[in-house]
């Protein structure tokens, strides 16, 4: 099977539409017998579990100059499937998850990224492949014996670790994205259940990336209209301890869903986003310049 063919029709074997594709039925069932299923976990977890499956597809399309590839931030397609594997070990740990690969030495990103690469420089592709794969399923299968409330830490951040596997599962699809492009490969959206949560931890987010900005939007509200499957509309109170927002909001943002869940995650140009804006415009720009706040590589 083509590679492009063979990542499109594992990728999308958790979406249940059709593949634009022109495909034999017959490929598309050798295509389901080979792929790996994500290991269970609770519903909240599986946008994250979705995106691991979609990103074990394309590495399984890798050959070996796809491997030493730059993708992002200087890496090469290793190295970022090894920066994978340190952040989801550092959320294993927060939540008493096995965690894989070298000690645990160090609790922040930047230096358990930098000691996971080192490890996995030594070793073979096809390995670092299997470890960030042992040690995502690993995190799943603990998830599902957890409520969605637990308390976890990554980076200093504490939060339910409900919000914490979303932030995972839109990072591992912002580098899936990264590779796919640099392998000019297009890839399908995630299904719209696992966009939709992903997009409301997103918009949640907006108060926090104000106030981390150096924006004080105390008092203000936004309606922020997200479009397209997995969209929806949050009224937002934008200030971190506002109460619940209500009446008529103070700025209106429109924009595509999975743009703006990538310009969340450090993907686009805020001054160039393609959104429509209303009342107060100068806020609602605000609100997209600080939304990157918390990106990180």
């Amino acid at each position: 099977m083509d590679p492009l063919e063979r990542l499109y029709v594992d990728a999308l074997l958790e979406d249940p539409e059709e593949p634009k594709r022109s495909l034999r039925p017959q490929l598309l069932a050798g295509a389901r017998a080979r792929r790996r299923p994500a290991a269970p976990t609770a519903d909240w977890a599986s946008p994250y579990a979705g995106r691991v499956a979609a990103m074990d597809a394309l590495l399984a399309a890798a050959v070996d100059d796809d491997w030493s590839r730059v993708i992002v931030e200087g890496w090469t397609l290793q190295e970022l499937v090894a920066h994978l594997a340190a952040k989801d070990g550092l959320l294993a740990a927060s939540v008493g998850a096995p965690v894989l690969g070298p000690p645990l030495t160090a609790g922040d990103s930047a230096s358990r990224t930098a000691d996971v690469q080192s490890y996995e420089r030594a070793r073979s592709p096809e390995q670092t492949r299997r470890d960030w794969r042992a040690q995502a399923d690993a995190l799943c299968r603990h998830l599902a014996n957890l409520p969605a409330s637990a308390p976890a830490a990554l980076d200093g951040l504490n939060g339910p670790v409900s919000d914490h596997i979303l932030a995972r599962a839109l990072e591992t699809w912002i580098h899936t994205d990264d590779a796919a492009r640099t392998a000019r490969i297009r890839l399908p959206r995630p299904i719209p259940e696992h966009i939709h949560p992903t997009a409301d931890m997103c918009a949640r987010l907006l108060p926090w990336t104000m106030l981390l900005s150096g924006h004080d939007a105390s008092g203000r509200t936004l309606l922020l209209e997200l479009t397209g499957p997995g969209g929806g509309a949050w009224h937002l109170a934008l200030g971190v301890e506002d109460a619940a927002a209500s009446g008529e909001p103070d700025a209106r943002i429109t924009a595509d869903v999975v743009a703006f869940c990538f310009l969340l995650g450090g993907r686009g140009d805020a001054g160039t986003f393609d959104a429509a804006l209303a009342g107060d415009v100068a806020l609602a720009r605000d609100i997209l310049t600080t939304a990157p706040a918390l990106s990180g590589p």
